[in-house]
């Protein structure tokens, strides 16, 4: 026998109620449509669901135990459509995030961690790539956004790319580096040490070799190369050696790592780091919410690094 789960439920509301016009009442409906239900249940089941003549209402056994499951199906149709509301709001489903490595690990990894906080039920996949690889996952709907540096001209077609923040490099050391309490430095004064090369692939790698070139120190002398930002950390700041990081990337973590900025001037690259993704419908209200908080994040990181790239870096 199929029973209808509203009349159920109707049901769980009168016995709970204590009668029709209060169970009216808390449901917004009419009394004479509760009692429609309720001739309709008795009829279906075959057997009278309330005493007869007793006042106030006084459930039979039967009624008892068909309102229990009432009361399951208002529970599981209450938590159906929190479940609703939750996805909508972009606080519930999974998110495939992508990122050039030394960003996601130096940055986006703590933004990412302060949006979980907030939005817990919200799972994060998260992988690492370059600008081409990246562009390739999202077109073929294998990432539904990316992080990542990419110049105007590059952008590939049929995606949508929003710059968060200009390219800009710097050259980091360990706190306490000689270089560190120089003024006036020139290139001449970087030969003397040696330094930390980024992953040959990458685009951080080519950047530090046309900086140094331009600096007259073309023929640079390579400590240690290849290694992810944790190891390029951990040789940073038990060594003398430099190396060539994002400045977002050192500002981030320059406290916790013990990391200082030397205050001589590099070009930047031709480069935005933005979030690249496919336009129009389809996205997932959590990819949504994620990329605004971003967004949010990274201008207020712009406006604190500009601060103090003006009160800190070039006041020494």
């Amino acid at each position: 026998m199929k029973l209808d789960p509203r009349q159920l439920e109707v049901l769980a509301a009168i016995v709970d109620a204590g009668g029709l016009t209060e169970a009216a009442r808390n449901l917004g409906k009419s009394q004479p449509s509760l009692s429609r239900s309720i001739s309709t249940l008795e009829h279906r089941v075959g057997a009278a669901l309330f005493q007869p003549g007793k006042r106030p209402l006084q459930p039979t056994e039967l009624c008892q135990r068909l309102a229990d499951e009432g009361r399951r199906i208002g529970m599981a149709n209450a938590a159906a459509s929190q479940t609703v509301q939750t996805y909508r709001a972009g606080k519930s489903g999974a998110v495939r995030v992508g990122g050039t490595p030394i960003f996601m690990d130096g940055v986006i990894s703590g933004m990412l961690a302060g949006f979980q906080a907030v939005n817990s039920g919200v799972r994060i996949d998260q992988t690492y790539g370059y600008a081409a690889d990246l562009a390739d996952r999202v077109q073929n709907g294998t990432l539904d956004l990316a992080v990542c540096p990419i110049r105007a001209d590059a952008l590939p077609a049929g995606l949508q790319f929003d710059s968060i923040l200009r390219g800009r490099n710097v050259i980091a050391c360990r706190d306490g580096h000689p270089l560190l309490l120089a003024r006036g430095l020139t290139g001449d004064d970087l030969k003397r040490f040696p330094w930390i090369s980024p992953p040959e692939d990458s685009p951080l790698f080519h950047d530090m070799r046309q900086m140094l070139a331009k600096l007259g120190n073309a023929d640079f002398r390579v400590s240690f190369s290849g290694g992810g930002l944790s190891a390029v950390l951990s040789v940073l700041t038990g060594s003398d050696a430099l190396t060539v990081l994002p400045y977002a990337v050192v500002f981030c973590l320059r406290k916790r790592y013990g990391i200082g900025l030397l205050s001589i001037k590099v070009d930047h690259p031709d480069r935005d780091l933005g979030l690249l993704y496919l336009p129009g419908p389809g996205r997932t209200p959590a990819t949504l919410r994620l990329r605004s908080y971003v967004t949010t994040q990274f201008e207020n990181l712009a406006a604190t690094i500009q601060h103090h790239e003006k009160q800190v870096l070039w006041r020494r």
